[in-house]
């Protein structure tokens, strides 16, 4: 299992670093740090498209 960290600082100005990032790096599980959104601004449909899911508390 492959478990990876990325401080996005903005997930939404950043959504494509991310993506790119993910589709090389291709984490089972990626932990992000600093999204700076709200729960409705999250970009799920985004990253439910690249294969990923969503968890916070």
């Amino acid at each position: 299992m492959k478990i990876a960290s990325f401080n996005i600082n903005n997930i939404n100005s950043r959504l494509e670093n991310l993506l790119g990032w993910l589709a090389v790096a291709k984490p089972d599980v990626a932990c992000l740090q600093e999204l700076k959104a709200r729960d409705m601004q999250f970009p799920r449909s985004a990253l439910a498209a690249a294969g990923y899911g969503a968890v916070w508390k």
